[in-house]
């Protein structure tokens, strides 16, 4: 029920970046993460990777606010949430951290000079997010496309602050973003089961 309630909210938040309806995403953006919280007390989880959700609608709620100094609270909160998956997740996986470190040196390398004042936050969060990814490939399939699409996710933030936005930018963001906390949050359970 809980995640069928949170398809519904991740459907209309997407409909609203798509029409710009500020609003609507003010209602429905911070109920995601609880939602997922919610799944995971239900089934006795109060573990890392609850936090991790807490500090991701932090970090939605200040993504929502206009400006630079928000953006930056935002990056803090979600540099937060991916600590706590990379702790949850432990140990890293080398063939993966290899591979994505790869892919995070060539990508930071390309954005480095129109990122500005913000190349060495994102070069940090975006460290953080990667090894997530990587350690995310040691749990399951389930957690590891999760991972994958929390990467490109934010991969998509990142171009949008150089600069690059693609078509339909910001409802890519939230559809990879949504599947990404989805696919965590409940490969996690499973991944994690009592035998």
């Amino acid at each position: 029920m809980i995640l069928r309630i949170f398809t519904v909210v991740a459907a209309i938040e997407i409909v609203a970046v798509a029409a710009d309806w500020t609003v609507v995403q003010w209602l429905t953006k911070p109920l995601l993460g609880p939602l997922l919280i919610l799944y995971l007390l239900r089934r006795g989880r109060r573990d890392l990777v609850t936090v991790a959700l807490g500090f991701a609608t932090a970090g939605d709620i200040a993504l929502l606010v206009p400006g630079q100094v928000a953006f930056l609270a935002g990056m803090g909160f979600f540099l937060g949430a991916q600590l706590c998956l990379i702790t949850a997740f432990r140990p890293l996986p080398r063939p993966f951290v290899a591979a994505y470190g790869l892919l995070w040196a060539l990508a930071n390398l390309l954005l480095w000079e129109r990122l500005g004042a913000l190349a060495v936050p994102v070069l940090i969060c975006s460290l953080a997010l990667t090894m997530m990814a990587a350690a995310a490939a040691g749990i399951s399939r389930r957690v590891a496309l999760g991972g994958l699409l929390f990467l490109i996710s934010d991969l998509l933030i990142g171009l949008g602050a150089a600069g690059l936005r693609p078509p339909a930018h910001g409802v890519l963001v939230m559809t990879t973003y949504a599947a990404a906390l989805a696919l965590i949050t409940t490969g996690w359970v499973r991944a994690t089961r009592p035998a």
